[in-house]
């Protein structure tokens, strides 16, 4: 979607699919995505749309009993991690691929303290002793706001705007190239939420790290993000700047996630809502998944996938009712 040359992760045809006792569930639908060096990428969508099954995805880290990747090619500096062995994954995630989960009191283990989980990804992939781990644990607690003489208390000891602080703390231990963040504040107040963006604000400058803010929150995105890709039914329908995407959405599925947000400025009644239920992972309609439930369908709509065009530089969508003629 952009040159080339300072792409840091690139993600081709990825495909996903989860076998339970009412069948195949079609989790992530040949999903396209680029994410550069220093970008900020927001990627938003429904629950259910698949963004936690691609961030799960990229690390390979989805259950192995149930979930199977079908095809796909994850590209990062190059190489296919798709491919790679387990080996190979364990050193890049925590050190060059980091993430930060949704919950902040489950991504913590209860029975170490939070300086020995901090310790344990430098000492694994920094290769410091004990004490050098754990003096360098202190310095990065201090960098998210919490003090550094606490590196012996126990997770249920902190708030949950401390602990998600713990996390990203861990997570940035290593000076990762990119860092994962899925729904990082959602489990947490509105006050605490504003806290922790402004950190990962100023950490991402800091470190010059490439983040995938994970979210269903388009103020979140608007906030923290410079592009933004619009996921719906497992695949990309629409990408661009935040700027661009959000003031001229294109995709008729990207106005109806706009038009459902409150403004202080619009004097509506009522807010728009989207017509329909969400696509159904184990039996997904023909063509564009989300022909069921819009009002600018055509007949092409409901035969073939719509591929992604070029509306300018710096937006792109996948429909057939912004193609030219339509």
């Amino acid at each position: 979607m952009n040159q080339e040359k300072d792409i840091l992760l690139k993600i081709s045809d990825f495909v996903v699919e989860f076998r339970t006792e009412t069948g195949t569930k079609q989790a992530i639908n040949h999903l396209d995505l680029a994410i550069h060096k220093g970008e900020s990428l927001g990627l938003v969508g429904e629950s259910g749309a698949g963004k936690t099954t691609t961030a799960l995805g990229i690390l390979r880290l989805l259950p192995k009993h149930s979930a199977k990747i079908k095809s796909g090619i994850i590209e990062f500096h190059g190489q296919d991690m798709a491919k790679m062995s387990e080996k190979r994954l364990m050193e890049i995630r925590g050190d060059k691929i980091s993430m930060i989960f949704q919950n902040p009191l489950t991504s913590l283990n209860p029975v170490f303290t939070v300086g020995e989980q901090i310790a344990m990804v430098l000492r694994k992939h920094k290769k410091l002793n004990s004490r050098q781990a754990m003096e360098e644990a202190g310095k990065l607690m201090e960098t998210v706001g919490i003090a550094k003489e606490r590196i012996r208390d126990y997770p249920h000891q902190f708030s949950g705007g401390m602990r998600q602080r713990i996390g990203i703390a861990a997570a940035l231990a290593c000076s990762p190239e990119l860092l994962i963040a899925d729904e990082p504040t959602t489990a947490l107040d509105v006050t605490i939420q504003a806290q922790i963006l402004e950190l990962m604000k100023s950490l991402q400058s800091q470190y010059n790290t490439s983040l995938l803010m994970i979210t269903h929150n388009l103020g979140i995105i608007s906030e923290l993000c410079k592009n933004v890709a619009v996921m719906y039914a497992g695949t990309i329908i629409e990408y661009g700047t935040v700027k661009e995407v959000f003031s001229n959405p294109m995709h008729p599925y990207t106005k109806g996630l706009l038009g459902a947000i409150p403004s202080l400025d619009d004097h509506k009644d009522r807010l728009v809502a989207i017509p329909g239920e969400v696509a159904n992972p184990y039996h997904l309609p023909e063509g564009c998944s989300f022909h069921p439930r819009c009002g600018c369908k055509c007949e092409e709509c409901m035969k073939v996938p719509p591929e992604m065009v070029e509306i300018n530089d710096s937006h792109f969508v996948a429909c057939w009712a912004c193609r030219e003629g339509k």
